[in-house]
């Protein structure tokens, strides 16, 4: 039992017991002065779990990762000036990838802002651009401050992003309390559902369309029915492309988009251009796909989401604001008997296209596709794989993954800053092993997530190290100099072994196919200390063996 002490300023005891009330039980705090009432607060309740994470980038994501997988509001507690930018990555990440995060800043009172006080900024609406609730509290408890935190927090539930509670103190900070003194408004959320009724006449098109294309983003393992994947499965007239982050599987579905798509001729992509363009779930990796109904657009584009649309191909025709069960329980029909070849026409070619990747596979020498491919078959079942921006997740996309592994990405806003501190949060909220695969900028930027107490003693980090960004090697622009290679590419020859020494991680380096065969059970297998696998790859083949394998398609 804790000790139940209580901050003697009012405002941080409205803070802390609307917190209870509202069950947000995660707290991750960063060290500082001026949010010590809010520290004392959670730290000594037991309503709460409270984590201590120094840099407050770091925190921000370790956050985002608990809540990416608790699918809850989780906070993050920091102390005024500077450290409060720190939290913008993960906030934008939060508003991109529909996730609730509740950040509380504290502040120095009003008085003391633009006037030469220390550690002091602008720190209201300072997140305007990519946030769903700001609450500016006043220094004095009241119930316009209780208001505006319960608005905060029920936003973050509601929109599924973040909200920010700016939250003024006053000196002195630390001094204690055996119970409140403020007692502050209660409140029951109630959060109605509203009724869906889709319009007849979407029925009878979506019905009546020989050329049905669903593209399915990013989603949480188990977010549609078997039953519905059953019934699109069995649609003549229906073709599915799946993002490995979509966590849906089906034999008839296509997981590897660029696979199908790169090489289509120009009859291929009229004949693929879809009636409707069904899509739903988070951003989409593939800029192949993009590109491709970008120009070939569908007749219609429709998205479900309760939320946001994105006019990703400039032609949104419609949005419908509901859950996918009720959309799809509202269109869908068992056993629709439209005359159509457009799925046997693409799983034809989809079927050319994984005889020929198989093939290009088997005689490529040791490379960054190579290892991926290793993975594809070696990754253990039933896991948490967290990936990392840039690289790994393109290379995801061109492999298979086992459907009992469940597929995380930052891809709000595809950033590398915080792959790593995402992943350790999601591994401790989730009872699965938890796997990273990261390449070496992602992980250096990133390397502070490794100054962290809660880390699953099975968590696991592949990282593969091709000395340096080799994402833009393959894109245009490449060319061979000192420029490039030191401003784009950011060469280097740096490791994880001393970090990996410093912060009490196993660690494995393997240079070649056979070393990272040898080495794999092992490193499978431990699960007494968290283990690094470094997989150097050659820097200036790997590009060549990508390309190549678009041309061999």
């Amino acid at each position: 039992m804790k000790a139940n002490l209580y901050p003697k300023i009012p405002l941080a005891q409205a803070v802390i017991e609307i917190f209870r009330q509202k069950e947000i039980q995660h707290i991750v705090i960063s060290p500082g002065s001026r949010n010590a009432p809010l520290t004392i607060g959670f730290t000594n309740q037991d309503a709460f779990k409270c984590y201590s994470i120094a840099d407050e980038r770091c925190a921000a994501f370790f956050a985002l990762g608990l809540a990416q997988q608790l699918q809850q509001p989780v906070a993050v507690v920091c102390t005024s000036g500077s450290a409060l930018l720190n939290y913008y990555p993960a906030v934008a990440e939060s508003f991109y990838s529909q996730i609730p995060l509740l950040v509380v800043s504290a502040d120095r009172p009003h008085s003391k802002i633009d006037i030469g006080d220390g550690q002091t900024i602008r720190q209201e609406n300072v997140f305007a651009n990519h946030i769903v609730f700001s609450a500016n509290l006043t220094e004095n408890a009241s119930e316009k401050n209780d208001d505006l935190i319960i608005t905060a927090i029920d936003s973050a539930f509601s929109l599924k992003g973040p909200a920010h509670i700016n939250v003024p103190f006053e000196e002195p900070l630390y001094e204690t309390l055996l119970a409140p003194t403020y007692v502050p408004k209660h409140t029951v959320s109630n959060f109605e559902k509203a009724k869906f009724n889709l319009d007849a006449k979407y029925v009878s098109e979506w019905q009546s369309a020989k050329k049905k294309l669903i593209l399915v983003g990013e989603l949480l393992p188990n977010s549609i029915e078997q039953k519905f994947i059953d019934i699109l499965a069995n649609d003549e007239s229906v073709v599915v492309l799946l993002e490995k982050t979509s966590n849906l599987h089906h034999p008839t579905f296509i997981d590897r988009i660029d696979t199908l798509v790169s090489t289509f001729s120009d009859e291929d992509k009229q004949n693929f251009q879809p009636d409707i363009l069904l899509t739903f779930g988070g951003m989409v990796v593939s800029k192949r796909i993009k590109a491709l109904l970008r120009s070939y657009q569908p007749e219609q584009h429709w998205h479900v989401d309760k939320l946001r649309a994105y006019d990703t191909f400039g032609c949104l025709s419609a949005h419908f604001q509901t859950d996918m069960a009720t959309f799809l329980n509202q269109i869908l029909i068992e056993n629709n008997t439209i005359d159509s070849k457009y799925r046997s026409d693409f799983q034809n070619i989809w079927l050319d296209r994984l005889h020929k990747h198989d093939t290009y596979i088997a005689k490529i020498p040791f490379s960054d596709f190579k290892v991926f491919d290793f993975l594809s078959q070696r990754l253990p079942d039933h896991i948490q794989l967290q990936v990392s921006n840039s690289s790994p997740i393109r290379y995801i996309q061109l492999v298979s993954i086992n459907k009992t592994i469940e597929v995380f990405c930052n891809r709000g806003t595809s950033g590398i800053d915080g792959s790593t501190s995402t992943a350790i949060g999601a591994a401790v909220a989730n009872p699965k092993p938890t796997i990273l695969i990261t390449g070496d900028i992602s992980f250096l930027y990133d390397s502070n997530a490794l100054w962290n107490n809660y880390i699953p003693k099975n968590f696991k980090i592949i990282l593969i190290n091709n000395s340096g960004g080799g994402i833009f090697r393959i894109l245009p622009g490449h060319q061979e100099n000192e420029t490039f290679n030191t401003f784009f590419e950011t060469s280097h020859h740096l490791t994880a072994e001393h970090l990996a020494k410093m912060f009490q991680f196993n660690y494995t380096a393997v240079y070649d196919e056979m070393e990272l065969q040898s080495n794999w059970d092992a490193f499978i297998s431990n699960e007494s200390v968290p283990y690094i696998l470094e997989v150097f790859t050659p820097e200036k083949l790997n590009n060549s063996i990508l390309l190549d394998y678009f041309k061999n398609l």
